[in-house]
């Protein structure tokens, strides 16, 4: 996609990481030179309702300061989502949505609402419990989201985020590898 700036939406539940990641992979576009925007949308602030997050991804200072109506890509980290909100709308045909689920596109796309893109899907809940060792599905949809939009650079995103893990996890050390392991192990699972 060869545009000034990528808008990705994210679905989620609040408890499940959408805003967490959304404000990782702002960090991570910011430490690769990106102007970068990185904000929540909250329905009922409760555990398990749906939120939206968003991010903005730009070579140049972005005035842009709405919500984000028109997406070039949509990241789904609840695939129960995909039955009550319409989370294909505005999207752009040439983006894509990236779902968490273990079924494959061609199961989830007749509940997408016509949607005619791209779509790829990534066992979150598998990947992260094998490299995390407990359901932590924003980390593996992070690094999907990155290996399909290229919004940054696969490598340079993996350095990053060492980097960023190394100061987050300071005071537990031994969770930075596990973490790194997930997130390349997503960048390689994610299919269309």
């Amino acid at each position: 996609m060869s545009k000034d700036i990528i808008e990705i939406r994210w679905h989620g539940r609040g408890g499940q990481g959408a805003k967490t990641a959304s404000l990782l992979l702002a960090d991570a576009a910011f430490m690769g030179g990106k102007y970068v925007q990185s904000f929540p949308e909250y329905g009922p602030e409760r555990s398990g309702a749906p939120i939206t997050a968003y991010n903005r991804i730009s070579d140049k200072r972005c005035s842009i300061h709405s919500n984000i109506y028109e997406p070039d890509y949509v990241v789904v980290v609840d695939e129960t989502l995909l039955e009550s909100v319409d989370v294909t709308a505005g999207l752009s045909p040439e983006g894509a949505v990236v779902i968490n689920s273990a079924k494959p596109a061609s199961a989830l796309r007749p509940l997408l609402r016509g949607y005619a893109g791209r779509v790829f899907t990534i066992d979150a809940a598998a990947i992260s419990r094998h490299y995390l060792g407990a359901y932590f599905p924003n980390t593996p949809m992070l690094a999907a989201i990155v290996a399909v939009s290229r919004c940054v650079a696969p490598d340079q995103f993996l350095r990053d985020m060492e980097v960023s893990y190394r100061h987050k996890f300071a005071t537990k050390p031994q969770v930075v590898q596990g973490n790194l392991d997930c997130l390349a192990a997503a960048m390689r699972e994610v299919k269309e």
